[in-house]
């Protein structure tokens, strides 16, 4: 009887082992790296020149970016709260599901996968490739089809990890969190010395300006908030977490952890560039780090883009790995094609919603610029998450008897709120042309979710060319629907 237990007990092991779903594989070492090393991205070495220049002044800059940590760390409070609210992994995307309706949600889903991933893997992108290749044409201006070439073999590579492996992706975004906060005490460092022997004068009249107005300050924010984009990826990959009792503790404990470390070294950094460069110098340079590295680090200057690439790569490593299963989810619910919620049966990753990304991305890498990527892409950003915690709002007043393990204060969740409302609006007024076009890509979707979420709408031969579409990728792919309930 005994040997018979053993014997049915492991076969059950094995059963569950050869079982295809996501495994549990996210600690609050890896649920840290997978914020900390998506955060810091290629945002705190392209953003200072959008920020001076929309904030005119280098006081009012340091201010801004000083706000954006304040402002992102309570975002991130109010998301740890859902992330422990809601158990399913997908993020804003279930979040917007379970306070305002299908609607909302599928809009949020569309706009997230056509616009802002595509545009904002772009910017990352390019930016490790002109720091791979500018150096080596310096002092000569690199060609552009070869910095958008080495922008293409970046996400190509990837894709390719996070199809292959989740162990694989995981350990590979750990490693690159170690090596870009190596980078950005390299560049603290020089500034802290610099300050420390009373080299002051590039912050003499720090708050004189006459190019800053009200109407140019959103754009300011917008490209800091971009520098801080990633606090919310964490909440994308809930049923992954080890041990869902540990969701408490890991959530709001990485979250808290990986913001405070990027706040105060995003002032440091730019306090150290501006320490080294005036503001014209730094709003005359395409590469601030680089600028700064020849200026302060001349023995290894030639490491600094390095240390820059891998901080972009890493960055793209945490996105693909965290929106992939945004689209995974969105899928399960029965808002995109049933084919991105299936998994790889061997390799247990979700093959079909990595692989989404990669055309969308290459298609706006190629025809997209830097700025007006960030631009484009912030205004439905920013819409949704004011969206989702006023949905937070909506959720707490409706049910108020409803579990919440983790609970922030509702001053935070309304002043976080309004700003973002406040930031969508005024870069309406800001930004009429990029934010108008982002808006009318979001309601496209309306149309969309009608004819393909309801597809008793279609007629029967495009649902059964549909089906059978699916099939024979399914069978290309080596993909099925997920075997275990994780949630």
């Amino acid at each position: 009887m005994g040997n018979s237990a053993k014997g049915d007990g492991r076969q059950e092991s094995r059963s569950d082992d050869a079982a295809v779903y996501l495994r549990r594989r996210i600690d609050l070492t890896t649920g840290t790296s997978l914020v900390l090393g998506t955060v810091v991205g290629s945002g705190i070495f392209i953003a200072p020149k959008g920020v001076l220049e929309n904030s005119g002044s280098v006081g009012v800059s340091l201010l801004v970016w000083a706000l954006c940590g304040v402002l992102s760390m309570a975002g991130a409070l109010c998301y740890a709260e859902l992330g422990t609210t809601f158990k399913k992994s997908g993020g804003q995307y279930v979040y917007l599901q379970e306070t305002f309706g299908p609607l909302p949600a599928f809009l949020y889903l569309w706009v997230e996968f056509i616009v802002i991933r595509p545009a904002a893997a772009s910017v990352v992108s390019l930016a490790f490739g002109r720091y791979v290749i500018e150096p080596l044409f310096a002092p000569c201006a690199a060609p552009g089809v070869l910095i958008k070439l080495v922008s293409l073999l970046a996400v190509t590579f990837v894709v390719a990890v996070n199809c292959c492996s989740v162990k694989l992706a995981s350990k590979i975004q750990v490693t690159l969190t170690f090596i870009k906060v190596f980078a950005l005490i390299l560049i603290i460092v020089p500034g802290v010395m610099a300050l420390a022997r009373g080299e002051l004068k590039n912050f003499s009249n720090a708050f004189d300006s006459e190019s800053l107005t009200v109407t140019k300050l959103p754009l300011a924010f917008y490209s800091g908030l971009y520098a801080y984009a990633g606090w919310f990826y964490l909440n994308c990959v809930t049923e992954e977490v080890i041990n869902p009792n540990s969701l408490v503790r890991n959530i709001p404990l990485s979250i808290v952890i990986s913001m405070v470390t990027v706040t105060v070294c995003y002032v440091l950094v730019n306090v150290s560039y501006y320490t080294v460069m005036t503001s014209a110098e730094l709003l005359a340079s395409d590469a601030v780090a680089m600028t700064f590295a020849h200026r302060s680090l001349q023995s290894i200057a030639s490491i600094i883009p390095i240390l820059v690439a891998i901080s972009c790569l890493g960055s793209l490593n945490g996105a693909f790995f965290a929106i992939s299963r945004m689209l995974f989810v969105g899928a399960r619910e029965g808002h995109f094609p049933a084919l991105f919620s299936m998994i790889h049966i061997r390799r247990k990753t979700p093959l079909p919603a990595v692989l989404m990304l990669y055309p969308l991305v290459v298609v706006m890498l190629i025809r997209g610029k830097l700025f007006q990527l960030i631009n484009y892409a912030a205004f439905s950003r920013w819409l949704f998450i004011a969206m989702t915690t006023l949905g937070l709002l909506i959720h707490r007043y409706r049910f108020p008897l409803h579990s919440r393990p983790f609970k922030v204060p509702v001053a935070i969740t309304i002043s976080f709120t309004a700003v973002c409302f406040f930031i969508v609006g005024m870069s309406l007024y800001s930004d009429p042309w990029n934010t108008g076009s982002s808006c009318a890509v979001t309601l496209s979707g309306v149309p969309v979710y009608y004819l393909t979420v309801h597809q008793q709408r279609l007629p029967v031969r495009w649902r059964m060319a549909i089906q059978s579409c699916t099939k024979h990728l399914q069978i290309l792919l080596e993909v099925i629907q997920q075997e275990v309930k994780t949630y």
